[in-house]
């Protein structure tokens, strides 16, 4: 069976020289708009020949620091300086980040959940389909700005996935490294399926994220990482010159892995969490590292919650009211290749 066509359409044209603002327009008829669409902002900056470059953002709306970072490059940039193509996207998820909401509010999805999409799809299935299908062939690289949300504080932090392909695996540690990020996180994720990661590495293509901070506040330092490894990275896949005055901030050197399920502390009922320990920490596997108040009753004893692996605190949950099977705190061992 063939491909479905995207329904969605763009004023941009992707082999046009130049610095290009546009948006994606997503079809959206609504109660208030027959023929209504959903404008997403899109930048494509082309400079002859090189290597193509897909910068995203804003796929959960509670996320701050990638959006910004991406949209201060867009207006930084000189694109004579460049030698390749840089295609932008700073929102994806557009009526998450207008609601401050990870998932999106017309259609109730998660985007990074959602890969690759259908074009004939609600919202978040649309864009997902556009970039999986239209925007990841035209890339050599993708590079996708997470942080923590609402819902988690991350150390600031580069994270590529664990990949059976040795020589790809060593490619993108490669770029990890060159972000310069005080973190990289070599990661087994809980639940790969549907994410923009898990796509684009299937598709051959290299592959890299970020938890820059969290709490759905813009975090001074965690913004300062992410603007400086934009750079670096545009450096690393040749896009600018190793002289530019923006780049040259070093390499990420402490390497973690996040290897299985252990790592995670999951709340195993409603409750307020009390951490006993920081982001940084080193723990012991069994180790307490917090406990869960039950401020609904009077005679319950607070749920002890303890590490099922041995490493550093790389997250911790940001509000302390929680659900069953919240995710508390990360904990990332030492990488061992």
């Amino acid at each position: 069976m063939a491909e479905e066509k995207t329904r969605i359409t763009t004023d941009v044209d992707f082999e046009r020289e130049g610095l290009q603002r546009g948006t994606l327009r997503v079809p959206h008829s609504r109660n208030s708009s027959a023929w209504g669409m959903i404008l997403v902002p899109i930048v494509v900056v082309k400079n002859g020949e090189g290597p193509t470059l897909l910068l995203t953002a804003g796929a959960h709306g509670d996320e701050f620091e990638g959006p910004i970072a991406l949209a201060k490059l867009t207006r930084a940039l000189d694109p004579s300086e460049l030698k390749g193509r840089l295609i932008i996207i700073p929102a994806m998820n557009v009526p998450g980040v207008q609601a401050c909401q990870r998932i999106c509010p017309v259609d109730g999805k998660d985007l990074n959940r959602s890969f690759p999409g259908r074009a004939g799809g609600s919202y978040t299935e649309m864009v997902a389909h556009y970039v999986s299908r239209v925007l990841v062939p035209m890339a050599d690289a993708v590079v996708d700005f997470h942080s923590g949300g609402y819902s988690l504080n991350f150390a600031p932090c580069v994270i590529m996935h664990h990949l059976e392909d040795k020589a790809r695996h060593e490619k993108t540690l490669d770029a990890l490294k060159a972000f310069g990020a005080p973190l990289g996180i070599v990661i087994r994720e809980l639940d790969d399926s549907g994410q923009l990661d898990t796509f684009v590495e299937q598709s051959g293509k290299l592959f890299l994220s970020t938890e820059l901070a969290g709490g759905s506040t813009v975090d001074i330092d965690a913004l300062s990482i992410g603007e400086r490894g934009l750079w670096n990275l545009l450096v690393h896949f040749g896009l600018i010159a190793a002289d530019h005055p923006a780049a040259g901030h070093g390499r990420t050197r402490r390497l973690v892995e996040v290897p299985h399920a252990d790592a995670y502390v999951i709340a195993p009922e409603e409750g307020v969490y009390e951490p006993y320990v920081r982001i940084g920490d080193s723990v012991e596997r069994g180790q307490e590292v917090g406990q869960l108040h039950i401020l609904t009753s009077s005679t319950r004893a607070p749920v002890t919650l303890t590490a099922g692996l041995g490493g550093v605190v790389i997250a911790e949950r940001s509000p302390g009211k929680t659900e069953a099977g919240d995710c508390l705190a990360v904990i990332a061992d030492e990488y061992a290749p």
